[in-house]
């Protein structure tokens, strides 16, 4: 803790000069103390701390806040503002109490029970804030205001445990002496445990005694009592499955060969493990880890969704036991803390995690598995901006560790890295077993639209295979990528949509609870009974979200058993889990869900999947929407013939002849690749230029446009040899978002180094020049263009 001003702040040491540096206006006399030091040891290692400030050199990132995205939410520790009474004050309250007031009854609390943080001195009160007169009081010297300390919010849960006494444990000393039955009962427990520790609630239980006996046997010198630290394990309750040792094909054992050799010469060495959905790429991932510990090295997999990590940390659980701890954000903060100490103690060595597990304290990293390593999901998308994949190989460099992309549709940037010779390949071209490829197939909406003569959001030719695949007693996963009831609400009176009061989006209907909600600054509002503009009646549902696809297909189908995923359930953390572990087990016949279903989960009777409104995905103005579209249709329709029935693939589309489509329901990768990276180098796209966005927001529209053409105009100046290219300044495809106007630069270069210089010469010339920095973010290789 230091005082900055006449603030208290939590802060990071990172180094320790043995004098000022010269040139600093600093002197002796101006130096102040450290005001207390929080931690024992340090919570971030050397290699942690390196891997932060490369992150934040590279992205252009505060450092700090990229150590503070290190450490598990709670870890840090807060400041609050406090306010006592002084001598003075004390000896004017008699005189203030003559007759009640507001600032006397303060007054005499404070001279009463001493110093309050202000916050709560105002609720005793009565009040929701800090009253106007504190500030009286505190001009009066009758009162002082100052800071302290809250430790770790987080800390190891500790519970109250019991043994047996050394001088018990011999059964001949428990003969001699006269217990109750009650004490027998808990003696003989404890006696099964010969120097364990047992809580003393579940004696209490188990034993069927009262805490009396414990505290009796406590006197007689028999038992003795003890704190100790309890883990709060979110895999606490999981029934595990078997740990099977599956047998290899050719390509596996080929692949795990290659893995090996700079595995054990402690070398780094980058591989795109490249196979087909259902191939066998977590069992490689799964051998590699175990390999990395029998060098007694860790070992760390990254998976891009929460919803991919319910049954594989089961499987890995049922493989490393407690080696393994698991890192992601529907975890408690007690949860995340006792894993995250795991893993810095060394009692844990493998971590499974979403993004921010890149920075989990693995000691002696030996291997990284970045699992769907193209999901746009390993990008941070607020400050710290970093991605996790390309932070993962950059540890991976540093720590002389084996880093595995793995993806059946991998990337452009790592597959042309992999035909660069960058990364090394490695190719799972076959499904396990050789079951085949699940047959895809295009269904062209024009035509049903022309058969219906109105929109629909089922094909009839799709609800029939849900009802054949029901009566074969196999499963069906139908997948959109819109969560919610309806897109929008439009009147079909005078034709406007309700829009979000601060954002340009229209509000999404939410039927489960009638309301409408912003996605993206999450306000909300009742839906309407008539039209807001109009006051007409004829309000209309637009577009179909995946609340209404499942009250469809339960009207459709009144026999069947329906489940939902999306980012609403996923919010109830329990409830998730429970839905994906039931649809796994067969208690769920059909699966409503958005793109989280579309990668990593193996459901073996899954025979029928059927993808609706993907269309959505190839309109957006993204460079990266063909890409994305055919990843995601390319990895929905993996998970559909995984067990030894045949799979079958329906997708919807009003574009039936684009290349993306084509390519994936032929599961052409290479194809797509060709004609893709055709695309990218004609047009100056990533893999073969660096990308930086400069995103300016104002709530002010007229001073948005006049900071992004001031930057335009210092990056020209910066930009004399034209070493980059610049575009915009320009709307966003969301001009305004949380009651901001935002405005896009992009630049290109195929100098980073170069483009980097540019934008720091650029934007140092702005704030020198008067301008607000703040109303500025910079994003190094953006991945979203929205």
């Amino acid at each position: 803790m230091v005082q900055l001003g006449t603030k208290s702040m939590s802060g990071y040491i990172v180094a320790l000069l043995p004098r000022l540096r010269s040139g600093t206006s600093l002197v002796e006399a101006e130096l102040k103390e450290v005001q207390e030091l929080l931690d024992v040891d340090p919570p971030l290692t050397s290699e942690i701390l390196e891997i932060t400030h490369w992150v934040a050199e590279y992205y252009a990132a505060p450092w700090g806040e990229v150590m503070r995205a290190a450490l598990p939410a709670g870890i840090n520790a807060t400041v609050e503002q406090t306010v006592k009474i002084t001598d003075r004050g004390r000896n004017q309250l008699s005189e203030l109490m003559t007759e009640i007031t507001p600032k006397g009854r303060g007054l005499a609390m404070l001279s009463a029970e001493g110093e309050f943080e202000i916050n709560a001195f105002s609720l005793r009160l009565g009040l929701k804030r800090p009253p106007a007169w504190l500030r009286e009081l505190e001009a009066d010297e009758l009162i002082e205001r100052g800071y302290r300390t809250r430790k770790m919010a987080t800390r190891a849960k500790r519970r109250r445990a019991v043994r047996l006494a050394d001088s018990a444990i011999q059964e001949t000393t428990i003969a001699k002496q006269r217990e109750t039955a009650a004490q027998q009962r808990a003696l003989h427990i404890l006696k099964d445990r010969p120097g364990r520790a047992m809580p003393a609630v579940d004696l209490i239980e188990q034993a069927n005694i009262s805490e009396s006996v414990i505290k009796t046997l406590m006197k007689r010198g028999l038992v003795t009592e003890f704190e100790e630290e309890l883990r709060r394990d979110p895999l606490a309750n999981a029934s595990l499955p078997d740990a099977d040792r599956l047998s290899l094909t050719s390509a596996q054992t080929a692949a795990l060969q290659l893995i090996d050799e700079p595995l054990n010469a402690r070398e780094f060495a980058p591989f795109l493990l490249h196979g087909v959905t259902g191939s066998g790429k977590t069992e490689i991932y799964i051998r590699g880890m175990q390999r990395a510990l029998e060098l007694n090295r860790g070992a760390m997999m990254l998976v891009p969704e929460i919803s991919l990590t319910p049954i594989l940390s089961r499987r890995l659980r049922a493989h490393f036991g407690d080696l393994i701890a698991i890192f992601h954000s529907s975890l408690s903060k007690g949860e995340r803390y006792d894993e995250w100490s795991r893993l810095r103690s060394g009692a844990a060595r493998v971590v499974l995690g979403t993004r921010s597990a890149v920075f989990a304290p693995v000691t002696d990293l030996g291997l990284i598995v970045i699992d769907e390593e193209q999901d746009s999901s390993y990008r941070q998308e607020e400050s710290p901006f970093y991605h996790a994949r390309d932070t993962a190989i950059v540890r991976a460099q540093k720590e002389s560790a084996v880093v595995i992309l793995g993806s059946a549709t991998p990337s452009l940037e790592s597959f042309h890295n992999a035909q660069s010779g960058k990364y090394r390949y490695l190719e799972l071209p076959d499904r396990i077993g050789n079951r085949p490829l699940a047959r895809a197939e295009i269904i062209d909406m024009r035509e049903v639209f022309a058969r219906n003569k109105k929109p629909t959001a089922f094909a009839e030719e799709l609800l029939q295979a849900i009802e054949q695949t029901h009566a074969r007693r196999e499963q069906t996963i139908i997948l959109l990528n819109r969560r919610g009831y309806s897109s929008f609400i439009l009147c079909r009176s005078c034709g406007e949509s309700i829009d979000c009061p601060n954002c340009d989006v229209t509000l999404t209907y939410h039927r489960s609870d009638r309301t409408l909600v912003c996605h993206y600054c999450n306000h909300r509002q009742r839906a309407p009974s008539e039209c807001p503009n109009c006051a007409s009646k004829y309000i209309y549902y637009v577009g179909e979200g995946t609340e209404q696809v499942e009250e469809i297909l339960r009207k459709r189908f009144p026999g069947m058993r329906i489940g939902r995923i999306d980012r609403d359930t996923k919010a109830r953390r329990r409830e998730f889990e429970q839905t994906l572990l039931d649809f796994g087990k067969g208690e769920i016949d059909l699966l409503v869900g958005t793109q989280m279903l579309a990668k990593g989960h193996d459901f073996p009777n899954v025979t029928l999947v059927g993808v609706i409104s993907v269309d959505a995905g190839l309109a957006l103005p993204d460079f990266r929407a063909a890409e994305r579209t055919f990843q995601l249709i390319t990895q929905v329709a993996g998970r559909a013939g995984r067990g030894d029935l045949p799979g079958r693939v329906m997708i919807q589309t009003y574009h039936p002849h684009h290349y993306a489509l084509r390519h994936a329901t032929a599961q052409d990768y290479r194809g797509f690749y060709d004609e893709e990276i055709r695309h990218r180098r004609n047009h100056g796209y990533p893999p073969f230029v660096g990308l930086a966005l400069l995103l300016i927001r104002q709530t002010d529209p007229v001073r948005a446009r006049q900071t992004s053409q001031e930057i335009r105009n210092f990056l020209n100046e910066a930009n004399r040899d034209h070493s980059c290219r610049i575009l915009g300044p320009a709307p966003a495809p969301f001009a305004r978002l949380r009651n901001e106007y935002r405005i896009q630069i992009l630049l290109k270069s195929r100098s980073r180094k170069r483009m980097r210089a540019v934008i720091d010469d650029a934007l140092k010339n702005f704030e020198d020049g008067g301008g607000d920095a703040r109303s500025v973010s910079l994003e190094i290789d953006p991945v979203n263009m929205m």
